[in-house]
């Protein structure tokens, strides 16, 4: 039996191996903290990748049975990124590459400082000769992966960025996962600087239009429905709050008028005050119902992965059976707890997420 929320969204019960599985790349981002990189004498090494992400924090928080389908390299690096993957309880399923010890292939480096007051985080990339832009289709026994059963298939747009076979790769999973039985997911992550490499917007417009045909639950805010999708949206004046959802809600329609088979689209709103001090939300359209967070001000450790934060929170409470509204609120406060957090990965129990979702303080806990 299938899990129906009162919304008729359909969430297959826990029948096999795995509730969730992603794929993307997974990196390494130095993090310098609050120094910019010209002035760096030191950095740490955090294991991210935009769906991995997601994976590693349903597994580690939410406790979850998650797995990961991306490249490895054997090589120190790949030894590191490995050993991280494994410590937050993912199952990998890795497409192995050699390194040849001078230009690879490699896992990719993120560079990102994390800005203060003012100063916003600044973030750049050395992509070059990744060895996941090299996955393509075939590379991976999807029968085998989806064959011990699978509840949630996810994968999004900066892996679809990467290359050419990367982008028919998620094409390639993303039918395997329907034919399964499975939910599909699609973070849009529209990253100008990555799309710019291969097409730009027009490209991307193209690429992500053919993903998202398998797609049944969309996550993206106003700027990557407009540009990944290419979805018109109304005026933004510089005046209008970015925690106010009606422009959210008006390009919802537009969405589904063109993609009729999506049954949920959500993001996180986020008003900078600044780099260390953000407002947070977070919104939800379920098929057909619309659905708004509470608001709470954030003291900003380190944001990067806050997005992430919030797909996993709220792709949690859709897997386990509650309400399109307490999903909503699990999400937004896994989100909001993820960014006083060093890493892109989270820290955080269930056990906070729930607090938070109900009201919680950061009163002292002893």
């Amino acid at each position: 039996m299938d899990n129906p929320n009162k919304d008729g969204f359909r969430v297959p019960e826990q029948r096999g191996a795995l509730d969730f599985v992603s794929l993307g790349a997974v990196v390494h981002r130095l993090d310098p903290g609050i120094v910019p990189f010209r002035k760096a004498h030191q950095c740490e090494i955090h294991v991210s990748g935009g769906e991995y992400n997601v994976a590693a924090n349903l597994a580690d928080c939410f406790r979850l049975n998650a797995g990961v389908v991306t490249a490895m390299v054997n090589y120190p690096i790949g030894e590191l990124v490995a050993a991280r993957v494994k410590a937050m309880g993912v199952r990998p399923f890795y497409k192995w590459f050699e390194h040849d010890g001078v230009t690879g292939p490699n896992i990719a480096t993120v560079y990102s400082d994390r800005g203060y007051g003012v100063r916003p985080p600044v973030v750049f990339y050395n992509r070059a000769n990744e060895a996941a832009a090299q996955l393509k289709p075939g590379d991976f026994d999807w029968s085998s992966i989806f064959g011990q059963g699978v509840r949630w298939f996810h994968s999004g747009g900066i892996f679809a960025a990467l290359s050419e076979t990367t982008a028919e790769l998620i094409v390639e999973g993303m039918q395997a996962a329907k034919a399964a039985g499975a939910v599909t997911s699609f973070d849009l992550n529209f990253r100008e600087k990555l799309w710019n490499r291969t097409g730009g917007v027009k490209r991307a417009v193209e690429v992500i239009e053919r993903i998202v045909k398998h797609t049944d639950v969309l996550v993206g805010n106003e700027e990557d429905l407009q540009k990944g999708l290419g979805i018109s949206g109304p005026e933004v004046t510089s005046s209008k709050s970015k925690l106010d959802p009606a422009n959210f809600f008006v390009m919802i329609d537009r969405v589904v008028e063109k993609h009729p088979q999506i049954k949920i689209v959500a993001t996180t709103l986020r008003e900078v005050y600044s780099a260390s001090r953000h407002c947070w939300g977070a919104v939800a359209w379920i098929a057909g119902q619309t659905h708004v967070s509470m608001n709470c001000d954030l003291e900003v450790h380190d944001r990067v992965g806050g997005g992430d934060g919030f797909a996993s929170g709220f792709f949690y409470g859709l897997l386990s059976g509650e309400s399109p509204a307490e999903a909503l609120k699990l999400g937004w406060a896994h989100g909001a707890l993820l960014t006083t957090f060093p890493g892109d990965t989270t820290m955080a129990t269930v056990e906070q997420v729930r607090a938070l979702a109900k009201g919680g303080s950061a009163r002292i806990q002893r």
